[in-house]
Order: structure tokens, then sequence, then C-alpha cells
């Protein structure tokens, strides 16, 4: 019962921090989606659920829950199938090999805020790396307003991200890769199988868990790329880039309706639980089939 007691007491640190910096403010948030709070003034009056009623029914909210949507198909798609390719190939470890490995990774040590204000600079119209490279190359039709037009901007910036993160998910198909055992692919080529049909039906299904972590986490960090869109965008031109975050930050902070963005928060929150929920399920399946 003393060792129980001792071992518990490891446990209380990091309780403590989770309440104060998990629990607390989320309940605080909850409580303040019920009122009509500005973030300046002592005093509130409640509202019951007009707050949740006027953030679904608002367009803005729509419009930015429909471009974090977008914005997460893309990234998802693009960076599972870059950072797959990239693990097939760098798989071996060679001096070379590792030397790329860790190369790719790099941006991903990188803060969100620098990467964001970099590829900005790129980006620009008129002293951009990318509009200036295209010219210099005989390519300036395809020279563009990257991140000012908004039909591409949000694809600008899941590029963005895609370069920014697929290095890191790289080392997540590495690792399930180097765990496949190599008498499995000797199996396979004595059966005549080609390399289509050795990655079809060996390297595949026995990789689809670190596939399922790699689109999890992928998932969750489209749904939170606020630092990213903030530094180069905005949320702009015209919400075209504006996601939930920014849309939360920007009702709180520039509207002074901080009772509405807690309820965006809130909103959010819940739809962060459903998909974290329902890739942990996925997770589990994978595993159980495989």
């Amino acid at each position: 019962m003393k060792n129980r007691i001792q071992l518990s007491m490891f446990l209380f640190p990091g309780l403590l921090l989770y309440v104060a910096l998990f629990i607390f403010p989320t309940l605080t948030g909850l409580f303040y989606s019920f009122t009509d709070w500005d973030g300046v003034s002592p005093s509130y009056a409640f509202v019951g659920l007009d707050n949740y009623k006027d953030s679904l029914s608002s367009i803005v909210f729509r419009k930015a829950f429909g471009n974090n949507v977008e914005f997460m198909l893309t990234v998802v798609i693009a960076q599972t199938f870059i950072s797959l390719v990239l693990a097939l190939l760098l798989v071996r470890n060679t001096k070379t090999r590792i030397a790329l490995r860790a190369l790719y990774f790099l941006p991903a040590i990188l803060s969100s805020v620098s990467v964001g204000l970099i590829w900005a600079f790129m980006y620009d119209p008129s002293i951009g790396l990318i509009n200036y490279g295209l010219n210099e190359a005989g390519m300036g039709s395809i020279a563009h307003n990257w991140i000012g037009d908004p039909k591409i901007a949000i694809y600008s910036i899941a590029a963005v991200q895609v370069w920014a993160h697929a290095g890191q998910m790289m080392i997540v198909f590495i690792a399930g890769l180097q765990g496949i055992p190599a008498e499995l692919y000797e199996a396979a080529r004595m059966d005549g199988g080609s390399k289509w049909q050795v990655f079809r039906t060996v390297t595949w299904p026995l990789l689809a868990p670190s596939a399922t972590i790699v689109v999890a986490y992928t998932t969750i960090q489209s749904f939170k790329a606020f630092d990213l869109i903030f530094t180069m965008t905005d949320g702009g031109p015209n919400y075209a880039t504006e996601i939930l975050t920014t849309y939360i930050y920007h009702t709180a902070f520039g509207s002074y309706s901080f009772g509405l963005a807690s309820a965006g928060s809130m909103i959010f929150l819940v739809l962060l639980a459903l998909l974290t929920l329902l890739q942990f399920k996925a997770l589990r399946a994978d595993r159980v089939s495989y």
C-alpha cells in the first residue's frame, strides 16, 4: 500500500499540469460558450445555445470548415503518397540514404512560423524565388500570385505543409518497412511475384498500421495548421484560406466575441475528438487484421 502511494505521487506533477493546462481551460471555454462575454468587460449574460446556432449558421464558419476539409484531404493524400515513395527509396541503411533521410526530415524541426514566413517570401508574385525561377527558365506564363489567388491559395499552403512534414512521415514508413521480415520477400520472389505483386501482397498489408498512423497524425495536424496559415495569408484572400482555428482566433481577438469563439472551439474540439476516435478504431482494426 505504501509503495502504491509513493508511486502515485510521481503521477501528481503530470496530472496537475494536465488539469491546469487542459481540463481547466476546456471547462472555462465551455462555460463562456454559453455567454456573450467580449473578453474584456467583467460582466456577461448567458445566451444558452445561441452561440452554437450562430456558429453553425455562419457563412464564414462553414467556409472555414469547407476549407479545412479541402486542405486536409489534399495534405493527407499528397503527404502519404510522397512519404511512402521516399521511404521505399531510402529504406536501406547506407550512408547516402541516411544522409538523405536527415535532409528530408530537416523541415520538420523548423518552426511553422519560420516555414510560413520563408514560403510567403518565395510565393511573393513580385520578388519571390518561385516566379523568378520560372521567368528565368522561360516559363513566365506559369508564374502566378500563388497565395493571392482565392482559387489556388489553399493548395499553395497545402504544398508547404506537405514539404514541411513529408520527411517526418517518411520515418514512420521506414520504421514499418524495416519491421517486415525479409523471409516474406524471399518467399514471394521464389513464387515468381513481380515488384508490384510483392508490394501489393506483402509490403502494403504489413505496412497498413504505419499508414494508419500517418493518416491519423496528418489529419489532426491539418486541422490545426493555424500558425502556417496565419503567417502566410491570415485566412485571406476573401476567406479563401480561413480554417476553423483562424476563424476562432479572428472571432475572439478581431471581433471580441469570446463567447462565440468559445462555442466554435467546442465544436472544433468535438470534431477533432470524433476524428481521433475513428482513426483509433481504424488503427486497432488494422492491427487485428494484420
